[in-house]
């Protein structure tokens, strides 16, 4: 006689390899996607975790644990698992030799640390990975652990194929990795997965009620099932490559510029790798490092403006005062808004007096860009529609934004810097002689470098450029700094960097080690190398100059000339651009020599207004200028004697509602229902073969002073559902009253452990 393992599910085993299947599918397209900075190795535990949460699932019904308990030790399980081969999957190639204390101690660490660069140092994005590895793991874990008990638990694989089935699906929509071969196998799996559970149910079912041979039935559902099946899978997959309709198209319109916004918004919290599927262009108050610069030729916006106008314009959308390990973003925000035809830097520490400068009046037709920035190039003076300006500090520009939204054509004017000899003209002399005489709030706001934001790698670029210079002068080390950056026998242009490493450094020190990178990283290379030569510099992002139709002067901007670059404060002369991205992108065009200038007086453009002389009269400045400081020690009693009572009164009242039982009418199946529903999250669920007698006098064994009540339930749902007999108001009333009570005498069944391992 062949001996039966204890744990062999009465579903079959089949049954646990198509849960696993799908559980392990989730787990490969995550691992394909790459989140994780790029690197597939990162992800790849993620296998461990889809099968000890399958087993978890699989076992807790099985040993008699109900769904709660089941949940809990497999969290206690995924507690002490995951943080371990977090670690492991984010140790360097080569090193394994660690305790199981540092493993825990590297997680830890990991997570406390990226939530106190986010949290409470605000900054745009941290350095940290693990985390992130730590996030997945856990999500991968968990899924599979509710599939996996909706499966052998509540046996309602429906619910399975569905949770999973969103998280597969949601990864392939944010992927452009082609993942339609994991589609088609959870496809597969979810289908034989239903077939073979509703193959069990209907065996149940017929031993229940002893109609012929059970097993017969078998083979008939599966080969049907198979059949139907392969032709299913076979034509989607045909469809799919085929397919040239578009039935929903435009049923979403309007969506994507929410989403847009939403990505934007939450994007510091995001890990930086896989090739993320493009859903459009947005420019927001921070920014965090890619690994992947996405290039998309269609039209982002269409400029009308003067054809006699020869100009060479940058379109500035943002500028941003904090740069930190991995991002940048404008602090201390304060947004006005702007009536039509009014000045817009009126009175602020940007604004500039007209001398010397070139007015520039233009037409924005947005086309495919949908959000409410407007672009302007130099100083927006003039927009004809109202307008939210955004400052940091005292004053200085971030952006400005249509007030009303919309994709109607706006018109504004510019004041633009002009190259020349004249007095207030930019070239290179003057700008050698325009001194470092800075505000206050300047060196405060734009003069801070985050702690280990240049390492050795950077520190010896920022020694050869000064040693390139020309002279010490600002302008000089900004001229030294975009020669040697876009020089291609020192950095190579390239928009995908995946192929390297910068977990554990910042984007600066990534750049300066391996020397290739895109706009993201050849900027804020720049500026950060400026700051700590106490040059005050700002990011700023934006689109590069599109094409100009000589005849028209309608000038077209794609999305893919979306770029970032640097302005660097000049007393006298305010901000001036610079562009030191190779790849032979830059457009600025060369200024004159100038002639020789003694003083630093160049008859000033820009409008010194009192300022505040402290960075604490400004609320803030540039973040972990001088490190970072330690958060404030709390008391921790009045917290938790705080939490402690808000859980009680919380649970006071659930008990109240509980006690007070169902508020609609009470029918006698709906009243069963509640039987079985309570005792099934304690692993005391009917049996198939059990009838309604039989579960309830079941259950008046385990707890016999329900029994009354018990046995009534029993008797209304035989009467009503099956005798279909009406039952009347009093004995509806009696109904509702056993029903309350049970409601409260079924939460003993958490209890009875030892009959709950005997009915398995």
């Amino acid at each position: 006689m062949r001996r039966r393992i204890a744990l062999a599910p009465a579903e079959g085993w089949l049954t646990l390899g198509l849960v696993l299947l799908i559980c392990l599918t989730m787990a490969w397209a995550l691992d394909d996607a790459r989140w994780v900075l790029g690197r597939a190795k990162y992800l790849d535990y993620l296998v461990v975790a889809a099968i000890g949460g399958v087993l978890v699932g699989f076992i807790g019904p099985k040993v008699g644990w109900g769904r709660w308990l089941t949940y809990l030790i497999g969290s206690i399980f995924a507690a002490l698992i995951v943080p371990m081969i977090t670690t492991f999957a984010g140790l360097p190639a080569g090193e394994t030799a660690v305790s199981i204390h540092q493993l825990f101690q590297a997680t830890s660490d990991s997570v406390v640390d990226a939530y106190m660069d986010i949290a409470y140092r605000g900054l745009p994005s941290t350095i940290e990975y693990l985390h992130f590895i730590y996030a997945f793991g856990l999500l991968v874990w968990a899924t599979s652990m509710f599939a996996s008990y909706a499966v052998f638990g509540h046996r309602r694989p429906m619910n399975a194929v569905i949770v999973v089935g969103l998280v597969l699906v949601a990864n392939m929509a944010i992927t452009e990795n082609d993942q339609l071969w994991f589609l088609v196998l959870y496809s597969l799996a979810s289908l034989f997965l239903l077939i073979r559970s509703h193959v069990f149910d209907e065996q149940s079912e017929w031993l229940r009620r002893r109609i012929g041979d059970p097993s017969s039935i078998s083979s008939v559902y599966l080969r049907g099932g198979t059949i139907f099946i392969g032709v299913a899978v076979a034509g989607s997959v045909l469809l799919t490559q085929t397919a040239a309709s578009a039935p929903l198209a435009g049923a979403f319109d309007g969506v994507q510029d929410n989403l847009i916004d939403i990505s934007r918004a939450v994007s510091r919290f995001l890990p930086t790798g896989g090739q993320t599927r493009a859903i459009g262009l947005a420019f927001g108050g921070s920014t965090q490092v890619q690994q992947v610069w996405n290039t998309d030729s269609a039209t982002a916006l269409v400029v009308h403006r003067d054809p006699t106008d020869k100009g060479v314009y940058y379109w500035r959308a943002w500028t941003y005062d904090q740069i930190g390990l991995k991002g940048w973003s404008a602090s201390t925000k304060t947004t006005v808004i702007r009536p039509a035809g009014g000045s817009i830097l009126d009175k602020l520490p940007d604004d500039v007096v007209p001398a010397a400068l070139h007015p520039f009046t233009f037409t924005v037709q947005p086309d495919g860009f949908h959000g409410p920035t407007i672009f302007s190039p130099g100083t927006p003076t003039e927009v004809n529609e109202d307008t939210r300006l955004t400052t940091v500090g005292p004053g200085y520009f971030a952006t400005l934004e249509r007030d009303g939204g919309g994709l109607a054509p706006y018109t504004a004017t510019a004041l633009t810097q002009v190259g020349g000899n004249k007095a207030g003209e930019l070239n290179d002399a003057a700008l050698e002689a325009a001194g470092i005489e800075y505000p206050q709030s300047i060196k405060d706001l734009y003069l801070g470098v985050a702690a280990d934001q240049i390492g050795d790698n950077a520190t010896k670029l920022e020694q050869r450029i000064k040693a390139e210079a020309k002279s010490a002068t600002p302008y000089d080390l900004a001229k030294a700094i975009v020669k040697d950056l876009q020089d291609s026998a020192n950095f190579k242009y390239t928009t995908d960097v995946r192929d390297v490493d910068c977990s554990a450094i910042s984007t600066v020190e990534c750049f300066a080690t391996f020397k290739k990178g895109f706009c993201q990283y050849y900027a804020p290379t720049m500026a950060v190398l400026l700051r700590d030569m106490g040059v005050p510099t700002r990011m700023v992002e934006g689109f590069l100059p599109g094409a100009v139709d000589s005849h028209t002067g309608i000038e077209t901007i794609p999305f893919s000339s979306a770029h970032a670059w640097v302005e660097v404060y000049f007393p006298g002369y305010g901000w001036v651009m610079f562009d030191p991205t190779g790849g032979e992108l830059s457009q600025v065009p060369p200024l004159p020599s100038g002639k020789p200038i003694a003083s630093t007086g160049p008859q000033g453009t820009v409008k010194q207004l009192p300022l505040p002389s402290h960075k604490e009269d400004i609320g803030g400045g540039a973040s972990g200028s001088a490190g970072s400081p330690k958060p404030p020690s709390r008391p921790l009693g009045p917290l938790l004697a705080v939490g402690g009572l808000v859980l009680l009164v919380i649970g006071l009242l659930a008990f109240i509602a509980w006690r007070r039982g169902p508020r609609g009418p009470t029918s006698a199946d709906g009243a069963y229902g509640t039987v079985t529903r309570i005792a099934s999250r304690f692993g005391f669920g009917p049996r198939p073969a059990q009838t309604v007698y039989e579960y309830a006098g079941s259950l008046g064994e385990i707890l016999p002073d329900a029994r009354p009540e018990l046995e009534m339930v029993a008797h209304a749902k035989v009467e009503a559902v099956y005798a279909h007999q009406i039952l009347g108001e009093e004995r509806i009333a009696s109904l509702k009253a056993a029903q309350r009570r049970l409601r409260v005498s079924l939460l003993r069944l958490a209890f009875h452990r030892k009959e709950r391992r005997k009915r398995h």
